[in-house]
């Protein structure tokens, strides 16, 4: 028999890529499934760099397509990253987030079953809470959405919990707060267009001369009155997720997990940090709140820590220094 492969759907993406490239290093051999809507095909290239990569490029729409690469491969666990995940655009665009988050994750589940793979984790999201009504937010939080980007993971959680009972098909839910950095060696890192995200926002506003950051808020009951933020190194957060595949292949029943570091940080603090690693002073500009920004969102993560034994190593200086220098590789 073939040896057993790990499916990484979404794995030409920010975050999908960097868990391809850590399995590759630990030995795994890993089946990467990409639409390249927002993926690279140059990422998948530099991964197959660095061990037994195959990548198939589709849609989690087509379930022919999703069905046949699992019966042409021996698929054991898979690793579910492939989302649309723009919250602006969940909002005015629900039907495209409703099929392709929700339908087509049915599909992939749809497939796992007929092909008997029972081993799945899930790329969620702090969003999955909305508006916190305490910090740090833990597990038992209150989950109540406030944009469909949001609804459409927590849907899927609970079809999740369905799926353990009805088909045994146990799941891990790794509840991201915010990602941050990239590779330490800048194999990979943050590559979208547009780039939503503040830090690598913030530092692409070093390397143009007519771009202002813009500041959204700094009238906010915090410190400093900007918004405060738990972010999560990508190497930490994709170490959580070797763990959670260790957790499930030792018999591990169906869970979830905050992934942060329970510390927060303002706008501002990773604006100041931003300007002293780049050594610039970056214009910048104050703007009104976005609507549905809350004040503070900080992980507890003790739950991840007593149960997968993982705990975040890197700071935030750390994640700001690897993203800088993969902006300069961009950019070069």
């Amino acid at each position: 028999m073939f040896e057993k492969q790990i499916l990484v759907t979404g794995g030409a993406g920010y975050i999908g890529s960097h868990c391809a490239l850590a399995l590759l290093k630990k030995g795994f051999s890993v089946v990467i499934y990409d639409n390249l809507s927002t993926g690279h095909i140059e990422t998948v290239e530099t991964l197959k760099k660095y061990g037994k990569l195959t990548f198939s490029e589709g849609d989690l729409s087509d379930f022919e397509t999703l069905n046949t690469l699992f019966k042409q491969n021996n698929i054991d666990s898979v690793l579910h990253f492939a989302a649309v995940s723009l919250v602006g655009e969940s909002v005015q665009n629900p039907q495209k987030y409703y099929l392709n988050n929700v339908c087509g994750t049915l599909n992939l589940l749809k497939a796992m079953i007929e092909n008997e793979v029972k081993k799945i984790i899930f790329s969620s999201t702090a969003s999955i809470y909305g508006e916190p009504q305490y910090t740090p937010v833990d597990e038992n939080h209150p989950q109540n959405p406030i944009n469909p980007y949001g609804n459409t993971k927590l849907m899927i959680e609970k079809i999740l919990d369905d799926f353990d009972r009805a088909y045994r098909l146990r799941s891990v839910r790794l509840r991201y707060f915010n990602v941050a950095g990239a590779d330490s060696e800048s194999v990979l890192g943050e590559w979208h267009s547009p780039e939503t995200h503040l830090i690598p926002n913030i530092l692409k506003s070093t390397f143009s001369k007519s771009k202002t950051f813009e500041m959204y808020g700094n009238d906010y009951e915090t410190k400093d009155g900007t918004c405060v933020r738990d972010y999560i190194n990508i190497e930490d957060l994709i170490n959580a997720h070797l763990l959670a595949l260790d957790y499930l292949n030792n018999g591990g029943k169906t869970d979830f997990f905050n992934l942060g570091t329970k510390e927060g940080n303002t706008v501002k603090e990773v604006f100041s940090l931003c300007e002293e690693i780049t050594a610039q002073q970056i214009p910048v500009k104050i703007m009104p709140r976005r609507e549905g920004d809350p004040a503070v969102l900080v992980a507890d993560n003790s739950k991840a820590k007593e149960i997968l034994g993982w705990t975040p190593k890197r700071s935030l200086k750390d994640s700001i220094k690897t993203a800088f220098e993969w902006e300069k590789k961009l950019n070069s």
